[in-house]
């Protein structure tokens, strides 16, 4: 195995971890901003308050995404595990 194999690996599984973690990361941005922005016009300081509606929509985004990062991991996986006889060269 060489060093570019490795690094080509490494560089595949932080897109692959980027990819799948970017939906539920936007998801609780936006509901973040919307409820900060709540809490500013209403002036309902509770640091509490944000909590639940970023769960649900986490909850949300993991039903709608949720097959579709699935199939990602999957792929990535059988590709890897295929790739195996050609990296022990």
């Amino acid at each position: 195995m060489t060093p570019d194999t490795i690094m080509t690996i490494g560089s595949r599984a932080l897109e692959m971890a980027l990819a799948l973690a970017a939906p539920l990361l936007l998801a609780a941005l936006i509901t973040g901003v919307l409820i900060g922005a709540f809490q500013a016009a209403t002036q309902i300081n509770e640091m509490t308050l944000s909590f639940i509606p970023k769960l649900v929509a986490i909850a949300v985004t993991l039903a709608i995404a949720g097959p579709w990062m699935l199939k990602m991991l999957v792929g990535y996986t059988r590709d890897l595990i295929i790739s195996i006889p050609g990296l022990i060269n």
